[in-house]
């Protein structure tokens, strides 16, 4: 009785040390696949940075925008570019930040529609 005790532990152990063991490096292996996806991202957000001359948080300060919403974008961007109208006594300068403030975050999300073909993709040859 104790022998077949003894052995269902060992058993058992077995099992959930295989189980465990899977895990592991199913985890290992998500966890590289996020990191390169993170560096991808991080590169081509420091591009379009460079480019623009303005960060990612410095456009959505800007533009008023906490999500990235092609609507919102455009809202806040209308009305912004027409409340500093020259005409209307706005400021150039200020009309000018609003201007490359969405640029930049149409760069963003042209980006981020990028990595998300790309991650589909991907998902699409995996299966």
């Amino acid at each position: 009785m104790a022998r077949y005790l003894a052995q269902i532990i060992v058993m058992g152990a077995q099992v959930v040390g295989r189980a465990f063991a899977r895990a592991l490096q199913q985890e290992f292996a998500a966890s590289q696949a996020a990191a390169q996806a993170r560096n991808s991202a991080g590169q081509h957000s420091a591009a379009a940075s460079s480019i623009t001359g303005m960060t990612l948080q410095e456009a959505q300060q800007i533009l008023n925008v906490s999500t990235l919403t092609p609507e919102e974008i455009q809202k806040n961007y209308e009305h912004l570019f027409k409340a500093n109208d020259k005409e209307v006594g706005g400021s150039f300068y200020i009309q000018s930040k609003v201007v490359r403030a969405k640029e930049r975050l149409d760069e963003e999300l042209t980006i981020e529609t990028q990595q998300q073909q790309q991650q589909k993709s991907r998902q699409d040859t995996e299966t």
